[in-house]
């Protein structure tokens, strides 16, 4: 599949041999896969999208070879409101902004969270967004994740920032307090997928996607070791995922850590302080890419939360007491 571009509001691909005789919908999710299904169905429906010059129902079959142009526009999203929610921007210019995502914040509007979540922020800070796919979020981070997140607020930076993650060119860093003492950093390379019992968790399977997570130790402590973690791949829960199935999960991590073991010896204050730590010990700490407009890398870091700092604390001084330092 070829694409190209012309200016920021046409695009233009050639259908590949792997889309050859689907639905025209189901070629234009694969094909320009940074744009929801029910967007390009509008636009489809608009007469944006045509295939040799000419207009198809989002049913009709397209070929390889065929040439499928499309003019993306901005149609407002009126299921997602925009709400006065305070969150940290840590950088804004006309084609991108990045914050610095806080603990219990969902990303996107879903079931059970239709108000609450950083895309309704986003709207009532930047109204255009509504007019992008997703509100201008091209990746996202869990729940209880905290951290940067890049949002784009022009069709062409969502587009080249969407580009930028497929080729892997995007950095993305991590700290994780995880159970278990590592010797050495390593590379899990195993593939996640839906699980196959469980609907509401990832798992490694043998036939899932892709996942490549590097890692690396920062602080080791009595029984738990401080890691940074680089994503190579971007799946679902993958940090999280990874860690569990080399035996190491994230410390307070509600779907992947099991049932929650208490630290033999552990004083006191160190056990209500482990026990208090209800999230998964994850922050995205650092952020780097190409910036869309100017073609320059970029970088941005956020400090770790006072949360996972307090627990870092604590383990520390459970070191000094058990090495009697």
């Amino acid at each position: 599949m070829t694409k190209t571009s012309t200016d920021n509001t046409y695009l233009s691909a050639t259908v590949s041999a792997e889309c050859n005789g689907l639905r025209l919908d189901q070629a234009l999710a694969r094909m320009w896969s940074e744009y929801s299904r029910s967007r390009l169905k509008q636009w489809v429906d608009q007469g944006l999208v045509k295939v040799n010059d000419e207009s198809l129902r989002p049913r009709d079959k397209v070929f390889a070879g065929d040439v499928i142009s499309l003019q993306p526009q901005q149609i407002p999203d009126e299921t997602w409101s925009a709400e006065d929610i305070a969150i940290d921007v840590v950088y804004d210019d006309d084609a991108l902004m990045v914050v610095n995502k806080a603990a219990g914040m969902v990303v996107h509007p879903a079931a059970g969270n239709y108000n609450g979540t950083l895309v309704n922020a986003l709207l009532h800070y930047a109204p255009d967004l509504a007019g992008l796919p997703r509100a201008g979020i091209v990746h996202r981070l869990d729940k209880d994740t905290t951290g940067l997140l890049v949002i784009a607020k022009t069709l062409q930076a969502h587009k080249i920032l969407v580009e930028q993650l497929e080729q892997r060119s995007v950095k993305r860093k991590y700290v994780a307090i995880v159970q278990g003492t590592m010797v050495a950093g390593s590379t899990i390379n195993e593939p996640i997928a839906r699980h196959p019992v469980n609907r509401q968790r990832m798992a490694v399977v043998s036939t899932g996607r892709e996942a490549i997570t590097h890692y690396r130790v920062r602080e080791r402590f009595r029984r738990h070791t401080m890691v940074d973690v680089q994503l190579e791949t971007g799946r679902t829960h993958q940090i999280r995922v990874h860690m569990a199935h080399i035996k190491c999960p994230l410390l307070g991590d509600p779907v992947y850590n099991g049932r929650a073991r208490r630290m033999a010896g552990a004083s006191p204050e160190l056990t209500e302080c482990l026990d208090g730590f209800k999230r998964q010990a994850l922050h995205a700490f650092e952020l780097g890419l190409i910036h869309p407009d100017s073609g320059e890398p970029i970088e941005w870091q956020a400090p770790i939360p006072d949360d996972i700092v307090a627990v870092a604390d604590a383990l520390r001084l459970d070191n000094t007491l058990h090495n009697g330092i």
